[in-house]
């Protein structure tokens, strides 16, 4: 069988446990998503990573919808939408002119971003609580939401935050979170498909890693109770900060 981007079975294996870590991420450990990340990154550069995940993205979003749909409206989430839109849009003619380096460059200082954003929700949670629920605040985690979407598909620790300001029910933000998220990542595929970073050529990468996301899907729910969470945040934090700035300097 021919295997896309010229691929070895080693690299569609690793590639593969990046696509077990995005399913996990889905139903488990939320944060695991950047070791996708960095992963089909690495693999099949920076650019070209971006195209690669957004399809597993979208699989994971319908197969996670039906378990959080009662939790949520869609009234609830049309306020998101027209900032959220427009950033992505921007985000696309930036995307377009952006050479691998860059790509990775940006890549890394989205990540690096996520994880100091997700230090802030762990450290000053009461502070984050306090910030004032505007509308000022809402453009502003929809503009960050659709750049870091766009250009690293690394948009949760803004979500968190937006959750955690507005004073959302878990279930509420799980809700909203599987709507939103579902139809972001459809709006975002003819745009990357216009690049060519969605092709016949990915299509079939993502055909093989499906098996491995599944699993990471199906698998997240079980896993939660067999690992420490404190364990596993601490060593994700430790990752986040070393995959940012391996891809920004390295």
């Amino acid at each position: 069988m021919e295997l896309p981007f010229d691929a070895t079975w080693i690299v569609i294996a690793l590639a593969s446990l990046g696509a077990l870590s995005l399913g996990i991420s889905k139903t488990g450990f939320p944060g695991l998503a950047i070791v996708n990340v960095l992963l089909i990154a690495e693999l099949f550069g920076a650019k070209n990573s971006v195209g690669i995940i957004l399809p597993m993205l979208v699989v994971c979003d319908f197969i996670v919808l039906p378990l959080f749909w009662k939790h949520a409206t869609w009234r609830q989430i049309w306020p998101l939408v027209p900032v959220t839109f427009a950033a992505i849009v921007g985000s696309w003619w930036l995307l377009d002119s952006f050479d691998d380096t860059t790509a990775r460059r940006v890549i890394g200082g989205i990540i690096l971003l996520m994880f100091v954003l997700q230090l802030l929700r762990e450290f000053k949670k009461e502070f984050l609580e306090h910030l004032p629920d505007s509308r000022i605040f809402r453009w502003i985690s929809c503009l960050l939401i659709g750049v870091s979407t766009m250009l690293a598909n690394a948009a949760g620790p803004v979500y968190s935050i937006y959750g955690l300001v507005h004073k959302m029910p878990k279930m509420t933000f799980l809700g909203i979170g599987a709507r939103f998220f579902l139809l972001v990542n459809l709006f975002k595929m003819p745009f990357l498909g216009q690049l060519d970073l969605i092709n016949k050529e990915s299509l079939l990468l993502n055909l093989l890693l499906l098996p491995a996301l599944l699993v990471g899907i199906f698998s997240g729910r079980k896993l939660i109770h067999l690992v420490p969470q404190r364990a596993f945040e601490i060593l994700l934090y430790v990752f986040s900060a070393i995959a940012a700035i391996r891809m920004l300097f390295f």
